[in-house]
């Protein structure tokens, strides 16, 4: 692969944070880290590194900057990146579009600008990742930036802040997952529905809903339940409750304690009065509050000066021709970026889509299905969402956890898993070679290791050997935690491949884990005339070329490298087998190219980067799975413990008594050297502090820029023992395995994801000495100081995994790297495991009892996996 086509997979995460203007830069994170491995292969493949060190630059420059800045370093990066590859026209017109109000999204300002003694009254937010909504609290959508028409139109007067998102909700385009068999209804649109006219409709298309389907699936964010509406009198400070009052009066006053103004709101009903108060508002909030209007007001109250007050609250003004007979008494639905246009306005709206409309939407499920996983019917599932029962659970409902709801999530996660049903037997009915697996033959592979293999080894060797054993091409995923002996395993495939007579292919991600499988697979095979070549564009042309040679000839039986497979250079005379390590820094094309440069190989992807069942079964739902879940005998349990930057002395004296005793270390940066718009501290700087505070010892610096042979001398180095400090980047992430090493310090841990730490710290305690992972943390918050607490308390690589899906969710979790995590509108992993897992097996037993899905109740199922996921079930032979 070229370097022009490494970097076009740059291309769309820029188009996402580049779409209005960057308004949705802040949701993109972690571009540093996805351009460093870009950038490093496009390296490899011959690109300018000066350019390239601009455009990772750029990169940590984005991740760094603040929400006000995230437009400016976008197009700053896109600048970087038409330096090396001319930009889709789009993109180029995101870069050249000038930096205007759009760039500082119009959201509330930080807790810090709050009062103390009121920052915990605030707009209740998002729940984190896999957290039920509380019961009849609908959470504040996360505000996006506006159009620059719109920012310019209400843009906040100096002094004053913008309102938080109680008040001014969001008012982006929602993202509406209406299903191919529903589409029908997008050709009925809302204008000329009653009550809807241009004005109204114009703002609806502004939101993405302009059509009755699009009306019908933009189902609820939260629900009141106002079967339960206290007088002011009944509501209990400290609690949340929900109350219809009257409004007194409104104005803005001076807040002597803040120096800045406020919003007080007195409304009343025959109980008493209640304060409703606002610290970020818009100026013309105020005229919102009429006397006379009357109000739904819901939110956490408190005492105040002896009078009963709830901030920021959560409103609903009673319009007129809404009163108690349809609002109140019942469990009532709140939509996403409604406030403005008023959620009662918008609920008779739905409610009268719902009557003419919803008859025409058709059952897509097998009635058997229905009845055996005891689901509402399409139509009854939607209406139960939008119009709840008067006896229905309002508990389940905000949790969205509801019959309506579990029926929507089963019917998503059942397509999903309908078209990796379909996807697992194209490659089943594709011929593929047979390989002789007999127990002579595993014997005779297993015999060129130093070292009896685990069980779980020995069950994973088994359950390879019987896929190869099939005419049906295997496609299998290995999972193993850090240091489990996945190179072991791969080994032996490798050799049931080359002892039947074929070639066998191992691509990794860096060169320096090439190097490490070449080194090992070399050592272990010396003695059996078997030749291994290594395919890296880092060792030299001349190198490359020899090694090529090689693998054409059919001379070397099996080529390890990096995406120097793949290239159109590398040629193979009968390749058998393909192993694709750490699959997840791959794409799905890349790994693609390299099984098509054979006749249907056998394929098994490796990961030491545990993945939860869920997120496995969503990604790979299409392989057959092996888990290592054992480790090698010898090793011993690793000490975790997080340090404070200021504690960075007792980090030393443990580096120091180690050192002492023979053994070796290494240090972690994040950066190479030292950025002008960053305040990380780096691996130059770095070496040169441990030189000072370490002297008379060994030091050496390893990075990702320093040329091949320097990073071979490096590292030769430092396993013959004649450096005991390495102070590296995270290039040493995977393939490095010095046994004497038994420290890893990182220095700003918090920057790191839990994988990645987990993964560093799994370079030491590889042999039979007590070891330390040390995380010097630069002052982390939130989530940072979650993913630092689960480091502490486990080693073990799935529970990490999981907990690290739980505190990011899985869009996150798995980053701008996996572009295999199909986006889901109803189902939540973190929360329908089971429900997955029902719809996983419902899925591949449909396959198959009916494998192409013809048969006559099955062909709505079937168009539709086929609309959704037809590109992906095109590459049917990729894992």
């Amino acid at each position: 692969m070229d370097s022009k086509a490494i970097l076009a997979e740059l291309f769309a995460p820029l188009r996402f944070a580049s779409r209005d203007g960057f308004a949705r830069a802040g949701n993109l994170r972690d571009v540093g880290r996805l351009v460093a491995h870009v950038a490093g292969r496009a390296r490899e493949a011959g690109c300018d590194g000066a350019a390239l060190d601009a455009l990772a630059q750029a990169a940590t420059a984005f991740d760094q900057a603040p929400a006000e800045r995230k437009g400016a370093e976008g197009r700053r990066i896109l600048a970087a990146l038409e330096a090396l590859i001319p930009l889709p026209p789009e993109l180029a017109q995101a870069k050249a579009q000038p930096a205007g109000p759009v760039d500082a999204p119009a959201v509330a300002p930080a807790k810090a600008d709050v009062p103390a003694e009121r920052r915990e009254v605030g707009v209740p937010g998002p729940p984190p990742a896999g957290e039920p909504f509380r019961l009849s609290a609908p959470a504040a959508p996360k505000p996006r930036a506006k159009p620059a028409a719109a920012a310019k139109e209400r843009r906040a007067p100096a002094g004053r802040k913008v309102p938080a998102a109680s008040e001014t909700e969001d008012a982006g385009r929602s993202r509406i997952g209406v299903p191919g068999f529903a589409k029908g209804l997008s050709a009925f649109p809302l204008e000329g529905q009653r009550g809807v006219g241009p004005q109204l409709a114009a703002a609806l298309a502004k939101k993405g809903i302009s059509s009755a389907a699009d009306a019908i699936y933009n189902v609820p964010r939260g629900y009141q339940d106002r079967r339960r509406v206290a007088t002011i009198a009944q509501l209990v400070p400290g609690e949340k409750g929900l109350t219809l009052a009257q409004v007194v009066e409104g104005r803005e006053i001076f807040n002597p304690r803040s120096r800045k103004r406020m919003l007080r709101v007195v409304v009343a009903d025959s109980t008493g009065r209640l304060a409703l108060t606002f610290f970020h508002y818009w100026p013309s909030t105020l005229k919102r509050f009429t006397p006379g209007k009357r109000f739904f007001a819901w939110g956490e109250v408190k005492l105040f000066g002896g009078q009963k007050q709830i901030v920021h609250p959560d409103l609903e003004e009673v319009e007129e021709g809404e009163g108690a007979p349809s609002s109140a008494g019942r469990i009532v639905p709140v939509y996403r970026g409604m406030d403005e246009l008023g959620q009662g306005r918008y609920r008779a709206l739905v409610r009268q889509v719902l009557e003419e409309r919803l008859p025409a939407i058709p059952e897509i499920l097998p009635e058997a299905l229905v009845r055996e996983r005891n689901l509402p019917s399409e139509q009854a599932a939607l209406r139960s969402l939008h119009v709840p029962d008067l006896d229905a659970d309002a508990e389940s409902l905000t949790a969205g956890a509801s019959p309506g709801h579990r029926r929507l999530a089963y019917e998503e996660l059942l397509l999903l898993s309908l078209g990796l049903a379909l996807k697992a037997r194209g490659i089943e009915v594709t011929p593929g070679h047979s390989f002789d697996t007999s127990p002579e033959r595993i014997g005779e592979a297993l015999s060129v290791l130093p070292f009896a293999p685990t069980g779980a080894q020995r069950r994973a060797i088994e359950a390879i050997a019987g896929d190869m054993a099939r005419r049906e091409p295997m496609n299998r995923l290995l999972q193993g935690d850090v240091g489990s002996g996945k190179t072991a395993v791969a080994l032996v495939a490798c050799l049931l491949a080359v002892l039947d007579g074929r070639q066998a292919a191992l691509m990794a991600p860096t060169e320096l884990l090439a190097e490490q499988h070449h080194r090992s697979f070399g050592k272990w095979l010396e003695s059996r005339g078997i030749e291994v070549a290594l395919l890296a564009t880092g060792r030299g042309q001349k190198a490359l070329t020899a090694a090529r040679q090689a693998v054409s000839s059919g001379r070397a039986r099996i080529a390890i490298g990096t995406h120097a497979l793949m290239s159109e250079g590398s040629i193979f005379q009968e390749l058998g087998l393909v192993v694709i390590d750490e699959q997840h820094r791959f794409g799905v094309e890349q790994r693609a190219e390299l099984i098509g440069k054979g006749i249907r190989p056998d394929v098994l992807v490796m990961t030491a980067t545990p993945i939860p069942r869920t997120l496995s079964l969503v990604l790979h739902g299409e392989l057959t799975q092996t888990v290592i879940d054992e480790l090698p005998p010898g090793r011993t349990p690793i000490r975790t413990k997080v340090f404070a930057s200021k504690e960075r002395e007792k980090v030393y004296r443990i580096i120091e008594q180690q050192l002492g005793e023979g053994r070796q270390a290494y240090v972690v940066y994040p950066l190479i050297e030292e950025s002008e718009r960053s305040d990380l501290e780096d691996a130059t700087r770095g070496l040169a502090t441990l030189q000072e505070r370490f002297p008379g010892r060994r030091l050496d610096l390893l990075h990702g820029r320093m040329k091949a042979e320097e990073r071979d001398a490096v590292m030769a180095r430092f396993r013959a023992g004649e450096v005991d400090l390495l102070v590296s980047t995270t290039v040493i992430e995977v393939g490095v395995d010095v046994p004497n090493a038994t420290v890893m310090v990182v220095e700003h841990a918090e920057r790191f994801g839990l994988s990645q730490l987990h993964q560093l710290r799994g370079r030491v305690g590889r042999g039979s000495a007590k070891s330390a992972c040390l995380l010097v943390d630069h002052g982390s918050q939130g989530r940072a100081q979650d993913r630092l607490a689960v480091m502490e308390e486990t080693t073990d690589g799935f529970r990490i995994a999981a907990a690290d899906l739980e505190i990011r969710g899985p869009g996150e979790f798995l980053g701008t790297r996996q572009a295999g995590l199909p986006e889901l509108d109803f189902a939540d992993l973190s929360r329908d495991a089971r429900l997955l897992e029902q719809a996983r097996a419902d899925a591949f037993a449909l396959v198959r009892s009916d494998p192409d899905l013809s048969w006559p109740e099955h062909r709505l199922l079937r168009a539709e996996v086929f609309e959704r996921f037809a590109k992906r079930m095109s590459l049917a032979q990729v894992g």
